[in-house]
């Protein structure tokens, strides 16, 4: 009997397993969907802290993805992410007044979501489907696509008559055509980097509209009220 308990255990492991990462994408999966719905209807001090928040637990997990992936490519992982490579998104964060430096966060998330997609893609071929790092590149891209839904909707409350323009359906952040294994592992590192520091410019960026936008919109709101 006792055996047979034993041989039960490692059942019952993975099948915990399984169900708190999907558990996870369906969190991740209804915060890309409902965002916007959940936006609209908080102050604008609420909806910025949601963003900050979330914006923080992916750069977190991004440091940890960035880990695992080094681990997971060999030896010459650390010369990988030193390689130069252009068809990666920038992580700056451009604009002069708060509505131009969000939309460039939310046109920066929509181009890091074809590349983590290429990255999971690829280590996909490369990895075990055991491997950690393809569950950590998955869950990076959905919180990260939930992320820019996020920031669509404040944007768009913010600033309703300053609409979203088109993105450019190519450009030079595509994604790359086929790679030897060489340069998929050096991509694959770059990509991870530079959404990590992208992520950290993020943070900062959000404590700011914050503090700018936010204040402003509520000192408007008071003087209003008093006519």
């Amino acid at each position: 009997m006792s055996g047979h308990v034993k041989n039960m255990c490692p059942q019952l492991t993975i099948s915990q397993a399984a169900r708190t990462l999907l558990s996870l994408l369906l969190v991740a999966a209804i915060d890309s969907v409902s965002a916007g719905v959940v936006c609209r209807k908080q102050p604008c001090g609420s909806s910025l802290q949601r963003s900050l928040k979330l914006t923080k637990l992916i750069h977190k997990e991004s440091v940890d993805l960035l880990k695992t992936y080094k681990l997971s490519q060999g030896d010459m992982s650390e010369l990988f992410c030193q390689m130069s490579i252009n068809n990666v998104p920038d992580p700056n964060i451009s604009g002069l007044d708060p509505s131009e430096r969000m939309l460039s966060i939310y046109s920066h998330c929509k181009a890091f979501l074809p590349h983590l997609k290429r990255v999971t893609e690829q280590q996909t071929d490369l990895q075990p489907p055991s491997s950690s790092l393809l569950s950590k590149l998955s869950t990076a891209h959905n919180r990260t696509n939930g992320l820019a839904n996020q920031i669509n909707c404040i944007y768009q409350t913010l600033f309703p008559n300053l609409p979203i323009p088109p993105e450019p359906v190519d450009g030079p952040t595509s994604v790359p055509p086929s790679q030897n294994v060489f340069q998929q592992k050096v991509y694959g590192c770059v990509v991870l980097k530079r959404f990590k520091e992208f992520l950290s410019r993020v943070t900062r960026e959000l404590r700011t509209l914050k503090s700018q936008v936010c204040t402003r919109r509520t000192t408007f709101a008071d003087t209003n009220a008093l006519f």
